[in-house]
């Protein structure tokens, strides 16, 4: 794919399905209208072998941390996961430094959690799941942390809220990036109402 973009997105135990299927969806499909293709989407985690999803999914990643390729836009979901991995130095400071890299950081609901702990949200505004407000605000003491968006676009960070406000965030994305008609088709292909950020 000539000129794509690479969009890495993280995957890790209990990570919620729809955030990161969401988005897999929105940006794949985006594709469809752009000639070249825009992005080159692909999952990565930080071990070889499936990764168990929230709900019992076993997803099997195309990379691992160690050969991921240089991701253009990187996209941190959320899910119960993300408790434990919020501690975990290994995913943290690889998020710390491919964000260096990056064009765009995305996180979907409690992913927030992962750009806290990378250092990635102060001075920032950011959102995430409802029910992990006070635990983003407690991780990110210098960013302030939205109840009522379901996207907060920062410009190089973008946070969405929870699970199904990550195909919100992502149809912004591509907009940003491929112009709002090209984000308007893909949304009318999924048959997925999208409106502004509310």
């Amino acid at each position: 794919m000539p000129n794509a973009r690479n969009l890495a997105i993280l995957l890790f135990d209990d990570v919620e399905v729809l955030d990161f299927c969401g988005p897999f969806e929105v940006f794949s499909l985006a594709n469809r209208f752009n000639d070249p293709p825009a992005f080159h989407v692909f999952t990565v985690a930080e071990r070889p072998g499936p990764v168990l999803t929230r709900g019992g999914l076993s997803v099997n990643p195309h990379y691992r941390l160690a050969d991921c390729p240089r991701p253009n836009l990187l996209l941190v979901p959320g899910g119960q996961g993300t408790r434990r991995e919020m501690h975990n130095a290994v995913l943290t400071d690889w998020i710390k430094a491919r964000s260096k890299e990056a064009e765009l950081v995305l996180s979907v609901c409690t992913g927030a959690l992962l750009l806290a702990m990378a250092g990635l949200l102060d001075g920032l505004e950011a959102t995430t799941h409802h029910g992990a407000i006070d635990l983003v605000r407690q991780t990110a003491p210098k960013a302030t942390v939205h109840t009522d968006r379901r996207f907060v676009d920062n410009g190089r960070v973008v946070c969405s809220a929870g699970i199904a406000a990550g195909i919100d965030m992502s149809l912004n994305v591509v907009g940003r990036l491929l112009g709002r008609e090209v984000a308007k088709k893909t949304a009318r292909q999924m048959e997925y109402a999208w409106g502004a950020n509310g």
